[in-house]
């Protein structure tokens, strides 16, 4: 495969460059994974940046139907829009369960709209591990927003925020103890919270939900990054296409003021630390995967067992062993 290639076609925004790149890029290969490396240095000059939109919400409450309304008023506005949608992992196969492209036929038809679902092959933090990767990939590729849908809401599905630029919430009406559900961890990280459904029999039930919400954001402390009246709650419908504008607008009130107030850089660069972390400490652990690492760790496990080994002690020579 030539790389460099593959990087301008990335670069010229062909969409089977873009489509190939990614699957490139999550591959757990090693020759995959040194190719991958190299494309991503080709296209780090390039200086793009994309608007980058988490997206995370109960199950049910319609993340797809919402994006692939969000989407075509976005291409309708002129936008390119990438969506990074990770699906559950089949436990046979590895493959995704949902296949949110298939609940996008409107959007996937769009010639200024890219659609990838992703299997999270059981990574926490509702992504899958190669995301931001692909997000780099869809930049470099020129969109302009792109939108990362996460598995949904659970007690490690935050860790979306440690990639995007904004981070929406999308909850229902009349959801029960929804507030106790989605936990206060998620709701301190959430930029916009969008009840969606608000329509029909259920928009007043939409308009309380909210203004809950809107009690409980005011109830949290204020985070220096946020303007005067965010963190905010706001009803949208994505069935009748309501209220999309609106927040779209706030979308691009919110970052445009992190970006003239310096915050949006600094929020790249604390990103770029923590995923250089997190990339150090997942190559540590594949490389205990290897069949020498698993015949060192098969003797340890034996000789702890049997007594002659501390479990500190062992775990400091297995650690040797991989230096």
């Amino acid at each position: 495969m030539n790389i460099a290639e593959l990087g301008d076609n990335v670069l010229n925004g062909e969409r089977r460059a873009l489509a190939r790149a990614i699957t490139l890029v999550e591959s757990g290969r090693d020759d995959h994974r040194a190719q991958a490396a190299e494309l991503l240095d080709h296209l780090s000059g390039a200086g793009r940046q994309s608007l980058r939109i988490g997206l995370s919400g109960t199950p049910g409450v319609g993340k797809s139907t919402f994006i692939e309304s969000f989407g075509m008023m976005l291409t309708g506005k002129g936008q390119r829009v990438a969506v990074l949608a990770v699906d559950p992992s089949s436990a046979r196969s590895g493959g995704s369960i949902l296949g949110d492209k298939t609940r996008m036929e409107r959007l996937s038809r769009e010639k200024n709209a890219f659609i990838r679902p992703s299997p999270s092959q059981s990574h926490l933090g509702g992504v899958a591990r190669r995301t931001r990767e692909a997000i780099a990939l869809c930049e470099a590729a020129g969109f302009d927003v792109v939108l990362i849908e996460t598995v949904g809401v659970g007690q490690s599905e935050t860790m979306v925020s440690e990639m995007s630029d904004l981070f929406l919430l999308l909850l229902a009406p009349a959801g029960g103890d929804e507030l106790q559900g989605v936990k206060r961890g998620i709701m301190e990280m959430a930029d916009i919270i969008l009840v969606n459904k608000a329509d029909g029999d259920l928009k007043s039930t939409a308009t309380r939900t909210c203004a809950d919400y809107a009690g409980a954001l005011r109830l949290l402390r204020k985070r220096p990054q946020d303007p005067e009246g965010f963190p905010k709650a706001m009803t949208v419908s994505a069935v009748e296409e309501q209220g999309l504008d609106q927040a779209w607008n706030e979308m691009q009130s919110l970052s445009g003021w992190r970006r003239e107030t310096g915050q949006w850089a600094a929020n790249r660069a604390a990103q770029a630390r923590f995923w250089f972390d997190q990339e150090v400490r997942h190559t540590l652990l594949a490389r205990l995967d290897t069949a020498s690492a698993r015949a060192e760790m098969a003797r340890l496990n034996d000789e702890v067992s049997k007594g002659r080994l501390s479990p500190t002690l062992a775990a400091e020579q297995m650690l040797a062993s991989l230096s």
